[in-house]
């Protein structure tokens, strides 16, 4: 509403009092709009980070619909994991290369639980509260499995929840929706039809036969805990086709939009009478601004490309990752941004890795029951599976709660090794997590760096995450320090 330049002020030095006159704004004005832009930063990135908002404030200050309180649409599905998700991924992949891509293809695998429905950022906070307090009503009263029936008629394929069990899931969701109409009054309606996976959908009549040879390869008795997921999108652009784009493009007149690789484009047919042959009219998901743009520098996109995750919870046992969008996270927000414009000194670079691909996440989290046999030995039952692992004093039930990563999960870090190497990027320290998924993927990193065994890793236990995602009521053991250096882990022993 303001010129850009005058905004970009208010986020980066806070001097609100200071603009209060020149913009002819009351004094509680401008407090509560900073309020609401830093909320719709970080409600706009799921709440990953404080840096990932501060990204996404910087790169819209010139967005119109910046300051407009729009709600977005928020959705809770039913997520699978572990081997379950595994086929359905395949599935996907390999019908999308033998007949094409049809609209299953445009979603993830997914049971819808909720009807799409509007929430204020406002409101945010107590959708996950919501989100919460119905799981843990429903601790040991889930069904586990959910069976599942393959269906297939003329243009659609899925795999359908059995009836009784589709009616316990119902009220599942109308708990959920009574809950949050509870805390804020939100108008949320669970799904009323047929719950269901959808594998294939309007697909050419000549590919059935071939989508439903894939379709009952799926084995829907392997094992798979689920997630309840919760995602948003902007309201805005819910009926508008979703663009990728492919190459960059530097506008060359003032109506062009500025393209950069891998940046999504929302595009109405309703909104194209001012576009010539060759060229379309859209908005960037990355700057929020709308022009005119090349045709053949985009491709279409899957339509959940461009929605935003809120967070999950398993409902078949205790982890919960639900990010928390607190006018306290808002102002931290603020005070990272004013930071950062007022910082001078000499500059420290930090590189910050989460682990590589977990054994547990693949292979579900009852992969120990299938790899260790009754005497306690090892026995990969996979080729995904690491080769060996190391002996742990308290016996192979330790691996429960520290698990360890899979032969990708190795290769995933050392790549990122070899890349530090072939940017001569010099690394003087190695800070790591006690869990082995860390560890093993830091080994890892300074394998492809070509310094593992000359640099030695610091086992430091307060970079596990200890009050957040821990299941149960006890901690993990960890593997000591000089058991990992026995497992040819080159860990610092002599760190404290």
């Amino acid at each position: 509403k303001h010129p850009p330049e005058k905004r970009l002020l208010i986020f980066m030095t806070g001097a609100a009092m200071e603009l209060i006159s020149p913009l002819s704004l009351p004094p509680p004005v401008i407090p509560s709009l900073l309020l609401s832009c830093r909320l719709k930063a970080l409600i706009s990135t799921g709440g990953r980070n404080v840096q990932a908002a501060c990204d996404w404030l910087f790169s819209h200050v010139d967005d119109p619909f910046l300051d407009d309180s729009l709600p977005r649409e928020y959705v809770l599905y039913l997520r699978p994991s572990g081997p379950l998700l595994h086929q359905l991924t395949h599935f996907w992949q390999q019908s999308r290369v033998l007949c094409g891509k049809n609209k299953a293809h445009n979603i993830f695998p997914h049971i819808t639980l909720c009807q799409f429905f509007m929430c204020p950022d406002s409101k945010v906070d107590a959708l996950g509260e919501a989100l919460q307090n119905t799981v843990a009503q429903w601790r040991g009263r889930f069904p586990n499995p959910i069976p599942l029936e393959l269906y297939t008629c003329s243009n659609f394929i899925g795999l359908f929840v059995e009836e009784q069990v589709a009616e316990v899931l119902k009220n599942f969701a109308s708990d959920f929706a009574s809950e949050a109409s509870l805390l804020q009054s939100l108008a949320v309606k669970s799904h009323k039809k047929q719950l269901h996976v959808t594998l294939a959908y309007h697909f050419q009549a000549n590919h059935l036969a071939s989508l439903e040879k894939l379709a009952k390869a799926v084995d829907v008795s392997q094992g798979c805990d689920w997630l309840a997921v919760l995602y948003s999108r902007d309201i805005r652009f819910a009926n508008h086709e979703t663009l990728r784009v492919m190459y960059p493009y530097t506008p060359q007149n003032e109506d062009e939009l500025e393209l950069v690789t891998g940046d999504f484009i929302f595009m109405s047919p309703m909104e194209q009478g001012s576009a010539s042959e060759g060229w379309v009219y859209g908005t960037s998901m990355g700057t929020g601004l709308s022009g005119l743009l090349p045709e053949n520098y985009v491709s279409r996109a899957d339509e959940c490309d461009t929605w935003v995750f809120h967070g999950h919870i398993y409902l078949t046992y205790d982890q919960v990752l639900l990010p928390m969008i607190t006018s306290e996270v808002a102002v931290m927000l603020f005070q990272m941004l004013r930071a950062n414009s007022q910082s001078r000194g000499p500059k420290r670079t930090l590189f910050v890795c989460r682990h590589g691909e977990r054994m547990d996440v693949v292979f579900g989290k009852h992969w120990i029951s299938q790899c260790f046999d009754a005497k306690g030995r090892y026995v990969r039952t996979n080729l995904n599976m690491p080769p060996s692992l190391p002996s742990r004093s308290g016996g192979f039930r330790d691996y429960d709660k520290d698990c360890p990563i899979t032969v990708f999960g190795s290769t995933q870090a050392r790549l990122i090794g070899e890349a530090l190497l072939e940017s001569h990027t010099v690394v003087d320290f190695v800070y790591c997590s006690p869990s082995l998924r860390c560890v093993q993927t830091a080994h890892n990193i300074l394998r492809g760096l070509q310094q593992d065994g000359k640099m030695k890793i610091r086992v430091e236990p307060g970079l596990f995450e200890w009050t957040k995602w821990v299941s149960g009521n006890s901690l993990p053991t960890w593997i000591p320090v000089t058991d990992l250096a026995a497992a040819n882990l080159s860990v610092d022993t002599t760190y404290r």
